[in-house]
C-alpha cells in the first residue's frame, strides 16, 4: 500500500522565482510548478516558506504567488502556503489571505526569535487553526526559530480538527515516532537525509527543497519503499546524498544553492533577495556535477 498523508507524499518546498530585476516572476512560478507536478511527480507544492524567501517577500507577493500556482496546477497537486511569522496577528492575517487565494493547506512555523514558552506556542497554533477552514501543517524547526514544539505540545495540538500534519526538522526521531504512534498526525520530513528513516517509522512523506531540482530522485526513495523494495529505497537514498549535501549542508542556505542550480539548468529561478547572495561559480559547478551524476544513475535504472 502507498502511504499518503493529507497532502500527498512527495512535496516540494518551492523556491520563489524572481526576474533579473528582482521582481516576482509569476510566469516563471507557474512554469516551474507545472514542471514539478507534471514531470517531477510532486504531489504537493509548499509556497512562501523559507526556501521561498518568505522573509523578503511582501504579503501581496505571497498572495499573488499562491493564486498563480493554484491556477497552474489546479487539483493535480496540493498547494500549501507558508504563513509563519513572529507575530500571531500577522500570521492569522496571512492565513486568511492564503485561504482566500486558494491554498489547500497552511504551513505554520513556530514564532521565531522571541522564544515563547510552550503554552504560548500552543496558543499561537490554536489561534491560527481557529481562524481558518483549511488544514494546518505545523513546522518544527528549532534550529531556525530557537523554540522546539515539544512532544507534549504536539500531542495536545493533535486534537484540533484542522491541525493534521507536521513538517519535522527537529532531528528527534524518537520524539517523532512517539507522536506518530499516538496520534493521526501526518509527519513529513523536512530534512532530506531523514526522508527514508522517518518514512520507515510511519512518516507520511517529505517537504523537500532538493525536489526543486531533482523531484524524481527524491520520490524514487518512497516509491521503492512502497513497492516493498527496501534495499532499492536505501540505494536511491544513498545516490541522492551528494546532491543533498551540496544543496543543504554546504554552509549556504538551500534557497541560494537551489536557485544557482536551477539557473544553470535554464529553469525559472532568478536572483535571491538581500541579505542573501548568489552562489559562486565553483559552488554551482559542483551542484551541476552532482545533479548530472544523479540524473545519469536514475536513467540507468529505467
Amino acid at each position: 500500500m502507498t502511504a499518503s498523508g493529507p497532502f500527498g507524499r512527495a512535496l516540494c518546498a518551492m523556491i520563489t522565482p524572481f526576474t533579473s530585476a528582482g521582481t516576482l516572476d509569476l510566469d516563471g512560478a507557474q512554469s516551474l510548478a507545472d514542471r514539478l507536478v507534471s514531470e517531477g511527480g510532486c504531489e504537493g507544492l509548499v509556497l512562501n516558506g523559507t526556501t521561498g524567501e518568505s522573509p523578503t517577500t511582501t504579503d501581496a507577493e505571497k498572495s499573488a504567488l499562491v493564486r498563480a500556482v493554484y491556477e497552474a496546477v489546479g487539483d493535480r497537486a496540493s498547494v500549501l502556503a507558508g504563513v509563519g511569522s513572529a507575530d500571531t496577528r500577522h500570521t492569522v492575517e496571512l492565513a486568511r489571505e492564503a485561504e482566500r487565494a486558494g491554498a489547500d493547506g497552511l504551513l505554520v512555523v513556530t514564532p521565531y526569535y522571541s522564544r515563547p514558552p510552550q503554552d504560548a506556542v500552543e496558543a499561537h497554533f490554536r489561534r491560527v487553526a481557529d481562524a481558518v477552514g483549511i488544514p494546518l501543517m505545523l513546522y518544527d524547526i528549532p534550529g531556525r526559530t530557537g523554540t522546539r514544539i515539544e512532544v507534549g505540545t504536539v500531542l495536545r495540538l493533535a486534537g484540533h480538527p484542522r491541525i493534521t500534519a507536521v513538517k519535522d526538522c527537529a532531528y528527534d526521531l524518537l520524539g517523532s515516532a512517539t507522536v506518530i504512534s499516538r496520534t493521526d498526525l501526518a509527519y513529513y520530513s523536512g530534512c532530506e537525509e531523514l526522508n527514508l528513516p522517518l518514512y520507515a517509522v510511519g512518516g507520511a512523506g517529505y517537504v523537500s527543497t532538493v525536489a526543486n531540482s531533482a523531484p524524481r530522485a527524491m520520490r524514487a526513495v518512497l516509491d521503492a519503499y512502497d513497492a516493498g523494495d527496501t534495499a532499492g529505497a536505501a540505494r536511491a537514498h544513498r545516490r541522492a546524498l551528494p546532491l543533498i549535501t551540496l544543496t543543504m549542508a554546504s554552509g549556504l542556505p538551500g534557497t541560494v544553492t537551489t536557485k544557482g542550480l536551477l539557473g544553470a539548468l535554464g529553469l525559472p529561478a532568478g536572483p535571491v533577495r538581500e541579505p542573501l547572495r548568489p552562489a559562486d561559480r565553483a559552488t554551482v559547478s559542483g551542484l551541476l556535477e552532482a545533479y548530472e551524476l544523479l540524473d545519469q544513475q536514475g536513467q540507468s535504472d529505467m
